[in-house]
């Protein structure tokens, strides 16, 4: 199910828990971008209609509720052969797995964490659902502390249909009300009877019935007393006893009439004039009147002895002697009773001598509980009583601790032995694994075992892993500790691969470009430079590079590969062109700028002059392509003034010793002629580069060519150099 995705909506992304009908999967709901719950009902019952129609009634059942104790159902489905309910996560643990850690649990804690539950029955009796199997697995605590009561799935309603059916019962047995175990219809107080349990075993620690089988559980519901919550937990306030007691009556009469009578007590039970409140009788006035009238049996002659009344004494007959023995009769008498009061006397002062020998001294026991065994056994010493210690796993007193003694607050024989329950401490736990965990995973897991999240540290570093993915933890994985609050624990968390912006290498040379790879960390590809000629740089300058443009993100290591400039491609056409500047007015100083377009360069500033008075001629060189044309324009104080266009046929022309017309004047072929004559200029020699006059290199830039200007002058206009020119026409 990991990885699967049901209703095109919810993405199952691991199991958190399952019982005997279903397992339940943590998931994200796609749509809202929120964590769900998915309740997926167990392949053995996809095909018993009879578990289909119980899980359908879980989703019913509490989808009808709405309260903030009782867990949200968001959607119900099935896909295939998948039933399936949505509902609400809850970040936390079970009541359950909180027992298991710590109890028995603080008195108010129990009682806070009952309210609630009591709180979400009364809603859920109010909307006429009974849910028949409150237990603490299905009672969950987020991390706010909030309860939230879940799995309505044996949830009936409270209709002629109520319970069960035939010849069986379906429920957890330990929680059984005695009525749920007979198969007897249940009501609103079965489910208190289980919140009695629950309450019994928070403060306990212990289930109220244990057996070999369930079904000596049940009978033990049907016919046994509970044990008495304080003879179990001294701690326990009365108050908190007999609320217990009286939700775990076995006929209902005797106990609450709704969770509301219930809620009610247990929202005053901790107040100080009800914590040693009487313990709750259950017995009926008539049987503590002893003068009810009772059946008795009648008595017997002679079954009773007659007893004479002392102060009525019976005549007695004269026994008339002989005056002789009358005065003798007092001497027997006498002599007996001297015995006698000599006997006694020897016999008291016997039973004082043995009472001084054998005179035993009473002590008090003091009270030692939550004081350190060597302190403890010091005061008992002290107070003439021996001491024997056992020892016993605490997961709230420190080690060498007393938790509890046989006796106290008592007189004792001295040298009566006292037991003492002294703490180890908390039982050692595993650290867990979190390593290979998103970040927020990781914190997830480790605040759910009790880690304090201000005690989580992090820790970035640029690594291979994805980023915000765990790589390696302190403490280290199944290293013991005690106690998860006292925990420091640090995340090394990678931020991914180190990236920095890739340098621009264009137009440098090879070896400049080499050394800036080495010194940020990157590599040159196997076979990392290719040869390529280029109009755009010179020989030896890098003219591309891969696959990382200038300012990419690009992480050390990377192997990229240059392209070179092997020089200009062959067809390149190497010219030099002779154009004339002309001041904007005729005898006044102004300047002028040569902007060039060709093959090499765009709109590059190929010359500016100052103080230009009369016409001068400058030699541009440039590069023509069979598909780019040049373009020189001649800007006179920021005003175009002239523009001339070299194709690649006047290049060729030229180097073939042709004369062309380019139609761009009316003297197209004009040149700079001389004596007046005609004449033809020699071809233009090739530049040795791509830069422009006066060594000055070329600029790349952008912009578009413009027409040629017309001829001035009689015919006498700006061209290439080669052609005829002349001063008073047009030579063929």
């Amino acid at each position: 199910m990991i990885g699967k995705q049901l209703g095109g909506r919810y993405e199952i992304l691991g199991r958190v828990g399952g019982g005997g009908m279903a397992i339940v999967y943590k998931g994200l709901d796609i749509l809202l971008h929120r964590h769900v719950a998915v309740k997926v009902l167990r392949q053995q019952y996809v095909h018993d209609e009879e578990f289909i129609q119980r899980f359908r009634r879980e989703a019913q059942a509490a989808a009808s509720l709405s309260h903030p104790n009782v867990v949200s159902i968001y959607d119900v489905g099935q896909e295939e052969d998948i039933h399936y309910i949505v509902m609400e996560y809850v970040e936390g643990t079970t009541l359950n797995e909180q027992i298991k850690e710590k109890a028995p649990l603080q008195v108010e804690e129990a009682v806070h964490i009952a309210s609630q539950i009591c709180d979400a029955l009364d809603h859920a009796h109010h909307n006429q659902i009974i849910h028949r199997d409150i237990k603490p697995h299905n009672i969950l605590i987020g991390k706010n502390g909030r309860v939230k009561v879940t799995d309505f799935g044996i949830a009936r309603a409270v209709t002629s249909s109520t319970i069960t059916q035939t010849g069986s019962v379906v429920g957890s047995v330990h929680y059984f009300s005695p009525e749920h175990a007979k198969g007897t219809p249940t009501g609103e107080q079965s489910d208190l009877y289980s919140l009695g349990i629950v309450m019994y075993q928070m403060l306990t620690g212990r289930l109220p019935f244990l057996g070999e089988s369930p079904i000596s559980v049940a009978l033990k519901h049907l016919q046994e007393d509970v044990e008495e919550p304080r003879k179990v937990n001294p701690l326990i306030p009365q108050s908190v006893e007999n609320i217990i007691l009286r939700a775990m009556r076995k006929s209902t009469s005797e106990r609450y009439r709704s969770a509301k009578d219930m809620l009610s007590d247990l929202e005053s039970c901790l107040l100080p004039h009800r914590r040693n409140e009487p313990k709750v009788n259950f017995l009926d006035d008539d049987e503590l009147d002893e003068e009810k009238t009772r059946v008795m049996p009648a008595l017997r002659p002679g079954q009773y002895a007659v007893v004479e009344d002392e102060d009525d004494p019976q005549p007695r007959v004269k026994e008339t002697a002989p005056p002789e023995k009358k005065q003798k009769g007092w001497v027997k008498p006498l002599v007996w009773f001297v015995v006698l009061m000599a006997l006694v006397g020897g016999m008291w002062y016997a039973v004082q001598y043995v009472q001084q020998k054998l005179a035993v001294q009473r002590v008090d026991i003091p009270n030692v509980v939550d004081k350190p065994l060597a302190e403890a056994k010091k005061i008992l010493e002290d107070n003439k009583l021996r001491v024997e210690v056992e020892s016993q796993k605490d997961e709230v007193k420190p080690k060498d601790i007393v938790i509890r003694q046989s006796q106290s607050n008592m007189q004792v024989n001295a040298g009566t032995t006292i037991k003492l329950t002294v703490s180890e401490g908390p039982e050692s736990k595993k650290m867990p694994d979190v390593t290979k965990l998103k970040l927020a995973d990781a914190k997830t897991k480790l605040t759910s075992l009790g880690f304090k999240l201000e005690n989580i540290k992090i820790v970035q570093q640029f690594l291979e892993a994805e980023p915000e993915t765990v790589t390696s933890q302190k403490p280290a994985v199944n290293e013991e500790y005690t106690s998860p609050d006292d925990v420091k624990v640090e995340l090394t968390v990678s931020k991914g691969r180190e990236t920095f912006k890739m340098p621009n290498l264009i137009g440098k040379t090879e070896n400049e470009a080499k050394t800036i790879l080495s010194e940020k960390n990157l590599k040159l590809s196997k076979d990392g430079i290719v040869r390529q000629p280029s109009y755009k740089q010179s020989k030896g300058r890098v003219t591309k590079q891969f696959p990382f443009e200038p300012d990419d993100d690009v992480t050390p290591g990377t192997e990229i590969t240059l392209t070179v400039s092997s020089g200009l491609p062959p067809e390149a056409g190497q010219m030099t062109v002779p154009v004339q500047i002309k001041p904007t007015k005729e005898g006044q100083a102004g300047t002028a700028k040569v902007i060039l377009s060709d093959a090499a360069v765009e709109n590059s500033e190929y010359q500016k002059l100052t103080n230009v008075t009369k016409t001068e001629t400058l030699e541009v060189k440039l590069v023509v392509s069979p598909d780019k044309d040049a373009t020189i324009q001649i800007r006179g104080d920021n005003i175009q003034n002239d523009s001339i266009t070299i194709t690649y046929k006047d290049y060729q022309d030229q180097k073939g010793g042709k004369t062309q017309s380019n139609g761009t004047g009316t003297s197209s072929n004009a040149g700079t002629g001389t004596n007046g004559g005609g004449k033809t200029e020699p071809p233009a020699t090739p530049a040795s580069g791509t830069g422009g006059a006066s060594g000055k290199p070329a600029q790349q830039g952008s912009g578009g060519t413009t027409p040629p200007p017309t001829g001035q002058n009689g015919g006498a206009a700006t061209a290439p150099a080669g052609t005829t020119t002349g001063t008073g026409g047009t030579n063929p």
